[in-house]
């Protein structure tokens, strides 16, 4: 491209005459710059357009920090810094490098002053450049505000629904509070007292509410009926279903019927009232303090271990079948005699299930090895010694079922 013809392409040059713009491009100083190369930085004084014959040049700001910016770039027959001659002392709003070798005249005020007096239409093509530079800027500004004005409102709604979701998030927080403080008056707040023994239990549900459950109540002056149960699944589905179990068995077991009458009847309400696919596991007896032997029925539960000066075992079982999913389920009948110094634990699946941080479940074998070592124990502090000791094997890791206790203890 002629010099020439590079020079109309000046907004500010295009309607000179040929021979002015040959005389431009004969006269006006040449500028190099080398890959890199700075014309000018941010915040210099101008005093100087330039035009670019050759190369390439990106206009940055913050050039050098961490948060440099490439405004723009710009090629041959481009020009930067017009606002020096008009502005006297005006400051570079930006910096300019060079993206490879370039080449560039520069208009220095001079050259500008004795353009002007040899062509004076320039003033009007002066005047029509500021005039598009101030409508592009009102534009640009008019969008920008427009652009801030949208994350601002979306910034505003993002805001009232992040405070609805904490309103609505403390709201359902009190309701599981009020759940789980529900949940808890189910349980016995003390536990009774019968001649030759003593009652101990504890409980840790996984979430807020959960779906186990105990009871210990007296039913004459030398006997007691003893309760637990776990329902399928966990949280508030879990928890309903529970408080029906346990209000089902507990008005049964008041009518002095034998464990298997109460589970039974308890079953048949149940299975009649079913909506879901929950049911429960339940271990349903009555000590007798005379002869102490407990008499008992297992709903597909876990088996009850008993702790003697032997050692540990399970009690003998048959099969048993959980509550709520047959008519008639088979359920695991026994008696077993507490002599003295003996204790009888049941517990529920959560408590052999829990794992530690490398995902080994604490198991049976494990829960007879630390129940082996409590024989001079009373049933509260059987509990909670093991209480103690799966906290320590979960080592704070993730708990995923309720932990349920309770033992029994001939003095």
């Amino acid at each position: 491209m002629a010099l020439t013809d590079l020079l109309r392409r000046v907004p500010l040059l295009e309607e000179l005459p040929d021979a002015e713009l040959d005389h431009l491009a004969a006269t006006l100083q040449v500028v190099q710059l080398g890959a890199g190369g700075v014309l000018f930085r941010e915040g210099d004084s101008g005093e100087s357009l330039y035009i670019l014959i050759e190369g390439c040049l990106e206009i940055l700001l913050g050039m050098g920090s961490r948060d440099e910016t490439r405004l723009a770039t710009m090629g041959p027959g481009e020009f930067i810094g017009e606002m020096s001659l008009f502005l006297p002392g005006g400051l570079r709003s930006a910096s300019v490098r060079a993206c490879e070798p370039a080449r560039l005249w520069t208009m220095t005020r001079q050259d500008f002053d004795a353009l002007l007096t040899r062509q004076p239409q320039m003033a009007f093509a002066m005047v029509q450049i500021l005039t598009r530079r101030l409508d592009a800027s009102n534009a640009a500004t008019f969008r920008d505000l427009q652009e801030k004005n949208r994350q601002l409102q979306q910034a505003y709604d993002e805001l009232k629904a992040a405070q609805a979701q904490i309103i609505e998030k403390e709201r359902l927080e009190r309701e599981l509070q009020v759940a789980a403080e529900i949940q808890m008056s189910i349980l016995p707040r003390t536990l009774p007292t019968l001649p030759g023994f003593d009652f101990g239990a504890c409980m840790n549900p996984a979430r807020a509410v959960g779906g186990d459950f105990y009871d210990i109540v007296p039913l004459d002056e030398t006997r007691v009926a003893v309760l637990i149960g776990d329902v399928t699944d966990k949280g508030v589905p879990a928890a309903i279903f529970m408080a029906r179990v346990h209000a089902l068995i507990a008005a049964e077991m008041l009518h002095i019927g034998t464990p298997r009458q109460v589970l039974a009847q308890a079953n048949q309400v149940l299975t009649y009232l079913a909506q879901n696919q929950l049911f429960a596991t339940v271990v349903y007896g009555v000590l007798d303090s005379p002869s102490g032997e407990f008499t008992y029925v297992r709903a597909g539960h876990e088996v009850p271990m008993l702790l003697t000066v032997r050692g540990v075992e399970e009690l003998p079982h048959q099969i048993g079948q959980p509550l709520g999913l047959f008519d008639k389920p088979l359920l695991d009948e026994g008696t077993v005699t507490l002599s003295p110094g003996s204790t009888l634990l049941l517990f529920t699946d959560g408590m052999t299930d829990c794992c530690s941080p490398q995902g080994v479940p604490f198991g049976h074998a494990c829960l007879q090895r630390e129940l082996a070592g409590m024989t001079a124990f009373s049933a509260q502090a059987v509990c909670d010694g093991l209480a103690r000791v799966l906290a320590a094997y979960q080592s704070g890791s993730a708990q995923d079922d309720d932990i349920t206790l309770v033992a029994i203890h001939a003095r």
